[in-house]
């Protein structure tokens, strides 16, 4: 056998005869404590290579050590801990628990609890739990579902809408949001208590029916208007608007300031309400699109001619910080501070209050997400025996094909801790029974499947199926109708091709491109599409000639229309999109001699 390359973070240094004793006592050293415990080392025998990293910015994660298919975490060690005698870093320095990263865990052989340890097993998990990331440990019953809900739940954790920092008030975060009545779940998994999550919640715990209905369709969901206005998922959002008072070569610099009418782009008297003299808002002061927040003048680009009198006068330039289009709110805070370069800044903030409303996104922890469809009155919505109304109608075509078996798993168990007053514990691989919930619903008086008989709150009549339902924690997530809307009349258009601006933040319009083209024209709609791409972008009259077909020019001071190549006068007007004039004239400006024939319309 040839002798192994050896590499150190990725570069060759030597070779060695026996790399498999070479990788033992580089372990053995690390889990004695002679060489740092973040070093990592791997044999591959199949390329005959061993590679060893101590770079920093490895991802590691602890396993504990199986030796002689026993684990060296024994229960004196648990009791030790438990008695403050030994700490974690005591068992990291006795080599009981190492760190491994990707690469080394490639050839490792984990066992996920100490029952399955084998002799052929080399590490054993300190929980099965611990094979998830942060996301996808805090959702309950984690293991039940198909891998792809899970990411799509640990993503939506991050969406949710909770209280995400005790001191919002003080912060000038860009955006932020606030959930007015965040609550902690019943069903939860282990690992929130350990990060604290119950302090920091983002959902709220809402009674939930699975049925299907005709304003649930696909991911659709139905919510309970009275809810609604009783406060559920309602939350506030938050936007910094910052301004800077700029300096400039010569000692010049941006003004805080109530703009003055001589200033050059003043914007008009009901544009500077909310602002007072010194250019900042007054707190508690109403704004909407378009309205000044910060008041601010700049220099002009170039100093100004002396006058007869010798007096420069300077004449300053509109450059105030107004609010989005889109947005409205009262001002909540105004900070004036220095900036890094010394400079005068003002940070404020805009406050609004955002009602859920048809299209905001809502999802349950186990990546079952949905838009609301329609808001229901309260005296409509399916009612119980008991007269338990939910607040959220939910379609029960989605477990199908998705099979979060999560879902279902969580109204039942929260059922059962709301009536037995208690937390559920969820925690992946370390649940209650099913049989705990069923023997729990039983005791009070109800079915063990969790469905119940419900009466159609707009016909009063009992409905023919038996519905599951039970309370369950939603989130809502950040993805708000009214700040994703985007709708547009007449507006600001490109100087170059004359066409409407592009982007929401520039009150552009929604692109018909090549591919909505051609589906225009494979429905036959040809004055549909004249009106879209040219009626409603850019259409613009040009001056042909007849006679040669090139562009003729509309003389203004001479009053007359003639054609500068052939002298002709024969010219006539022609309607079409100003990138089709843009073309003509790139062509013309590459050497390239473009004709327009004209002929009567037929």
């Amino acid at each position: 056998m040839s002798e192994a390359k050896v590499y150190i973070n990725g570069r060759l240094v030597g070779f060695h005869k026996d790399p498999k004793k070479l990788v033992e006592t580089i372990r053995a050293k690390r889990r004695n404590g002679q060489i740092p415990h973040t070093v990592s080392v791997t044999y591959y025998e199949t390329t005959n290579e061993v590679y060893v990293y101590t770079d920093a910015g490895r991802v590691a994660r602890p396993l504990i050590v199986v030796k002689d298919g026993k684990p060296l975490l024994t229960e004196e060690h648990i009791k030790a801990i438990e008695e403050g005698r030994i700490t974690w870093k005591d068992l990291v320095r006795q080599g009981i628990v190492e760190y491994l990263d990707p690469e080394e865990e490639e050839n490792a052989y984990v066992a996920p609890d100490y029952d399955s340890v084998t002799e052929e097993h080399t590490h054993v998990e300190i929980h099965p739990i611990v094979i998830f990331g942060l996301g996808v440990a805090l959702l309950p019953w984690a293991e039940r579902n198909l891998s792809s809900r899970n990411l799509h739940g640990a993503k939506m954790l991050d969406q949710g809408l909770g209280l995400y920092s005790a001191n919002f008030r003080l912060r000038t975060d860009t955006m932020s949001y606030i959930l007015y009545y965040p609550q902690k779940p019943i069903v939860k998994s282990r690992v929130s208590e350990y990060i604290n999550y119950d302090r920091r919640p983002s959902g709220q715990n809402i009674v939930v029916a699975v049925t299907p209905d005709l304003y649930a369709m696909d991911d659709a969901l139905v919510m309970n208007l009275d809810s609604v206005e009783r406060g559920l998922f309602r939350a506030v959002f938050f936007r910094t608007y910052t301004g800077v008072e700029r300096r400039y070569p010569g000692g010049q610099r941006d003004r805080f300031e109530l703009p003055s009418p001589e200033v050059s782009g003043y914007l008009g008297e009901e544009y500077y309400q909310a602002i007072g003299e010194d250019g900042l808002p007054v707190p508690e002061s109403y704004v909407k699109g378009g309205d000044v927040i910060i008041g601010r003048t700049s220099p002009p680009r170039f100093l100004e001619e002396v006058t007869q009198f010798g007096i420069i006068e300077e004449h300053r330039n509109e450059s105030s910080i107004t609010v989005r289009m889109d947005e409205e709110g009262y001002i909540d805070t105004v900070v004036v501070t220095d900036d890094p370069n010394g400079s005068r800044m003002v940070k404020v903030k805009l406050r609004q209050e955002k009602i859920p409303e048809l299209g905001d996104k809502f999802a349950a922890r186990g990546g079952q997400k949905g838009v609301i469809g329609m808001l229901v009155p309260h005296e409509d919505m399916p009612y119980t025996e008991s007269g338990v109304v939910p607040d959220l109608i939910f379609n029960a075509h989605s477990f199908l094909s998705r099979m979060t078996v999560s879902y279902l798993l969580e109204i039942l168990g929260a059922k059962a801790g709301a009536l037995k007053g208690e937390h559920i514990d969820a925690t992946p691989w370390h649940e209650q029974p099913v049989e705990y919930f069923e023997d729990v619903l039983r005791a009070h008086g109800f079915r063990p499947s969790g469905k119940e008989i419900l009466y159609d709150g707009l016909t009063g009549e009992e409905m023919k199926a038996r519905i599951y339902i039970g309370p369950m924690y939603y989130q809502r997530l950040k993805h708000l109708a009214s700040q994703k809307i985007q709708a547009r009349a007449r507006g600001p258009i490109q100087i170059l091709t004359r066409q409407p601006t592009e982007g929401k933040a520039r009150e552009g319009g929604i692109r018909l491109g090549e591919m909505e083209r051609d589906t225009i024209i494979g429905h036959g709609a040809a004055m549909t599409l004249y009106e879209r791409l040219v009626e409603e972008s850019d259409k613009t009259t040009i001056l042909v000639c007849e006679k040669c077909g090139n562009l003729a020019v509309d003389d203004a001071i001479r009053k007359e229309r003639y054609c500068p190549v052939c002298g002709s006068r024969r010219v006539h007007g022609v309607d079409v999109s100003y990138a089709f004039k843009l073309l003509l004239d790139e062509l013309k400006a590459l050497g390239i001699y473009p004709k327009l024939i004209l002929r009567d319309k037929a």
